[in-house]
C-alpha cells in the first residue's frame, strides 16, 4: 500500500508541474527589472520556477490528507514543515519579485528556522557513531538546528547559476530522503510527490532552460530537504540521516567555502553573486552548460553512492568514505586545472589583499551611484554620475548603448592597449554597457591628465586581469541598482527628485577634469 501511494505522489506532483509551469511561462514574469551580472544566461529567463513546485506542494498534501490520512497522522510535526516550508518560499519568492537585500533574507531565514525549533523540530541530542553515546545538547540544540536550515537552503540557493543543477542535485537529495522516509515512514509520500514535481520541472529547467527556481524555488527546496532529514534523523539524534545528505551536497559545500574565503580576503560582500563558481570555471573551459550539467551530475551521483553506504552502515564507514570524498575531491581538482589556483595558497592571498583597498573604494563608489539614482531626474544625469564613478575607479572609456541612441564618455588614451568589458543588461533590454581601461607595465608610468598619483586615487591601467574584471561587474551592478532606483532606461523621470546638490561636472571640473560627453550618435566618440 505505501509503495502504491510513492508511487501515486511521485506522478501526481510531476503532473502537477507540467501543467503550471507553461502558465508561469505564459504569465513571463520578468518585468519587475531584476538583472543578475553573473547569470550564464544570454537572454532574459523567468524565475518563478518556484510558484509551480510550491503548488505541486500543497496538491500532493492535500491529495495524502484526503487518501492517507493515517500515514499523514504519523508526523506530530506536519503542519509546522507545511507552514514553515511556505513561509520559506514567499521569502524567496519576495526576493524574486523585489529585492530585498541579503541581510532581510537571512534574517528571515533564522526567524523561520528559530520558529521551527521551539515548535517542536529541532537538533537535540548528537549521537556518537562509534560509541552510541547520546549528548544533550541543551542551548547548542537551537544553534545547530538553524544552522543546519539556513546552511543547507542556501547551498541549494548558490549553485543555481547554470541550467538544470540545483534541480538535479535537489532531485538526487530528494530522492534519498524518499529511500530515509521509507525506513522509517517519515515523509514518504510528501518527498516522493515533491521529487516528482522537481523531475517534471527539469524537464523545463534542462538546458536551454526555459525557466528558473529563483530564490522562491530554491530555498523551497532547500529548507524541505533539510526539515524532511532533520525529522529522519530519529527524533532528533543526529546520525545517518543527517550525514547522508552532506555527501550528496559536497560539490555545493566546497564551491561555498571557497567562495566565502574568496570574497572575504578580497574584501567583497560574502553574500555578493559572482563569476568565480565551480560551474563557471567548467564554462570558461569551453564546456557547454549541458556538459557542465552532466559532469555535476556525474559527480553528485558518486556521492550520493557514498550517502547511501553511511545509511546503510549507519555511520560506521563515515570516516573512510570522507577519506574517499576528500581524495577524489583532490582528483577531480587535477583533472580540471583548479588545483592550481586552490594550492596556490601565498599567491592567491597576495593578490586577494591588494585587491581590498581598491574593491572597499569600488563599493563606496557604487553605493554613492545607488543613492543618486534617487535624485537623479534623467538618465543622462544619472550617466555623468556614472561616468564620473568609473573615471574614479581607473576606467578611461564608457559606452552605453540604448535603444534611443548613445551615452559615451573617454579620456585619451595614447595609443596604449587597453582590456575591454562588455555586458548585455538583461539580454540587450537595457542596453549595453562598454567599459575600458588602459594597461600600463607599473604604476609610475601612469599618467592622469596632471593628476598627482601621490594623493592616493586610483591609476587608469588594468595590469591585474580579474582585479579589472571585478571592478567591471562593480561599476556595472551599481549602475543597474542605480538606474532601478531612479530613472528608466528611456531616461523618463521615475524616481524620488530630490534637491539637487554639486553636479557631476562641478566635480569634475573641481579635480581639473572635463568629461567628453556625446550623447545620441556616434560621430565622435573615443571608443
Amino acid at each position: 500500500m505505501l509503495t502504491l501511494g510513492v508511487v501515486e505522489c511521485g506522478l501526481l506532483g510531476l503532473g502537477v508541474v507540467m501543467l503550471l509551469v507553461p502558465g508561469v511561462l505564459k504569465f513571463n514574469p520578468c518585468s519587475h527589472g531584476r538583472e543578475d551580472v553573473h547569470h550564464t544566461h544570454e537572454r532574459p529567463v523567468v524565475r518563478f520556477g518556484g510558484v509551480a513546485l510550491a503548488g505541486a506542494f500543497i496538491v500532493v498534501e492535500l491529495f495524502i490528507a484526503l487518501f492517507f490520512p493515517a500515514q499523514r497522522g504519523r508526523v506530530p510535526a506536519r503542519l509546522t514543515v507545511v507552514l514553515s516550508s511556505l513561509a520559506m518560499f514567499g521569502l524567496g519568492f519576495w526576493d524574486d519579485l523585489k529585492p530585498i537585500g541579503a541581510k532581510r533574507k537571512l534574517a528571515g531565514q533564522v526567524l523561520i528556522a528559530l520558529t521551527v525549533y521551539y515548535a517542536g523540530v529541532g537538533i537535540e541530542t548528537f549521537k556518537l557513531p562509534f560509541t552510541g553515546r547520546i549528548i544533550e545538547l541543551h542551548a547548542w540544540g537551537a544553534f545547530l538546528t538553524i544552522l543546519w536550515l539556513v546552511g543547507i537552503t542556501n547551498l541549494l540557493n548558490l549553485i543555481d547559476g547554470v541550467d538544470g543543477l540545483a534541480g538535479g542535485i535537489a532531485l538526487m537529495l530528494l530522492g534519498l530522503l524518499v529511500y530515509v522516509g521509507y525506513q522509517n515512514g517519515t515523509f514518504v509520500l510528501l518527498t516522493a510527490g515533491m521529487a516528482g514535481a522537481v523531475f517534471g520541472f527539469l524537464w523545463f529547467n534542462f538546458p536551454p532552460a526555459r525557466i528558473y527556481l529563483g530564490d522562491g524555488g530554491a530555498y523551497f527546496l532547500g529548507f524541505q530537504i533539510a526539515i524532511y532529514s532533520l525529522i529522519s534523523s530519529h527524533k532528533g539524534t543526529v546520525f545517518a540521516a543527517l550525514l547522508a545528505p552532506l555527501f550528496v551536497l559536497a560539490l555545493p559545500i566546497v564551491d561555498t567555502c571557497l567562495a566565502i574565503i574568496r570574497r572575504g580576503l578580497r574584501g567583497l560582500p560574502l553574500f555578493r553573486p559572482d563569476r568565480r563558481h565551480i560551474h563557471h570555471h567548467l564554462l570558461d573551459m569551453g564546456l557547454s552548460r549541458r556538459q557542465v550539467v552532466l559532469w555535476s551530475y556525474g559527480f553528485t551521483l558518486v556521492f550520493l553512492v557514498m550517502a547511501l553506504a553511511v545509511l546503510w552502515s549507519r555511520a560506521n564507514l563515515f570516516p573512510v568514505l570522507l577519506g574517499v570524498s576528500v581524495l577524489l575531491l583532490l582528483v577531480c581538482a587535477g583533472r580540471f586545472n583548479f588545483s592550481r589556483e586552490w594550492f596556490a595558497v601565498g599567491r592567491t592571498l597576495g593578490n586577494s589583499l591588494s585587491m581590498r583597498r581598491e574593491i572597499q573604494y569600488a563599493l563606496t563608489l557604487m553605493s554613492w551611484l545607488r543613492h543618486e539614482g534617487r535624485r537623479r531626474g534623467s538618465l543622462d544625469d544619472l550617466f555623468d554620475d556614472l561616468a564620473f564613478a568609473a573615471q574614479r575607479l581607473g576606467f578611461n572609456t564608457v559606452k552605453l548603448t540604448l535603444s534611443n541612441g548613445e551615452r559615451s564618455w573617454g579620456q585619451s588614451q595614447n595609443g596604449s592597449a587597453f582590456r575591454t568589458f562588455r555586458q548585455e543588461l538583461r539580454g540587450g533590454e537595457l542596453g549595453i554597457l562598454e567599459l575600458r581601461a588602459g594597461l600600463c607595465q607599473d604604476r609610475s608610468a601612469c599618467q592622469w591628465q596632471g593628476r598627482d598619483n601621490a594623493r592616493g586615487r586610483p591609476c587608469p591601467c588594468a595590469r591585474h586581469e580579474r582585479l579589472f574584471e571585478i571592478m567591471s561587474e562593480l561599476v556595472t551592478e551599481g549602475w543597474l541598482h542605480a538606474q532601478a532606483a531612479g530613472v528608466s532606461p528611456a531616461g523618463e523621470d521615475g524616481c524620488r527628485f530630490a534637491k539637487p546638490g554639486l553636479t557631476i561636472r562641478q566635480i569634475f571640473k573641481k579635480d581639473n577634469l572635463e568629461p567628453q560627453k556625446i550623447r545620441g550618435s556616434h560621430e565622435g566618440s573615443l571608443l
